[in-house]
């Protein structure tokens, strides 16, 4: 009896530590349907790992690299203009690329989702439209620009290519550093 006790308790860690695995990979998605549209951005976003195609696409490549240090970063933003003061919000269709330096190489590490709700330089709108919704979740906001230039918006970081200890959806990602 107590031999069948502990290897039915080994087999139970065993299977968690595996579903703890198998969450890490995806983030800590679990929801099927998430699981489901993440896989199809991962299939739109795949030729962007070369940034060629993205400035073939009308990406256009930030300067700066953002990072906060000794919490994370974003990386490069390489931003499609068009799709930034599009209205609509398309999940195959992100209006930001990420890209990191990794071994001396800018490698698309994810994407985000940008919601205008302003002209540039425009304080929020009071009240605020309420906040897009992608992957089941409700886009960060609403926030002024960043920078001069920038309107006020929402927007969701989907960290596809790079894995985010913070989540799949957090701001800054622990893993990326700026040079």
């Amino acid at each position: 009896m107590q031999k069948g006790f502990i290897t039915a308790s080994l087999v139970l860690a065993l299977l968690g530590s595996f579903a703890g695995a198998a969450s890490a990979a995806t983030g800590g998605v679990t929801d099927a349907q998430t699981l489901k549209d993440l896989a199809e951005l991962r299939q739109a976003t795949i030729k962007y790992q070369d940034i060629s195609q993205a400035l073939a696409d009308g990406f256009m490549e930030t300067e700066a690299c953002v990072a906060v240090p000794g919490v994370g970063g974003m990386g490069y933003h390489f931003i499609h203009p068009a799709r930034a003061m599009d209205p609509t919000i398309n999940m195959s269709e992100p209006e930001v690329l990420l890209y990191a330096e990794i071994g001396g190489k800018l490698k698309l590490v994810g994407v985000e989702y940008f919601y205008a709700i302003g002209m540039p330089d425009a304080p929020i709108p009071n009240p605020a439209p309420p906040a897009p919704v992608l992957f089941g979740r409700d886009f960060d906001g609403p926030m002024l620009g960043h920078e001069p230039g920038m309107p006020p918006h929402y927007d969701l970081h989907v960290w596809l290519w790079q894995a985010n200890p913070a989540g799949m959806f957090a701001d800054l990602n622990p893993n990326i550093s700026c040079p």
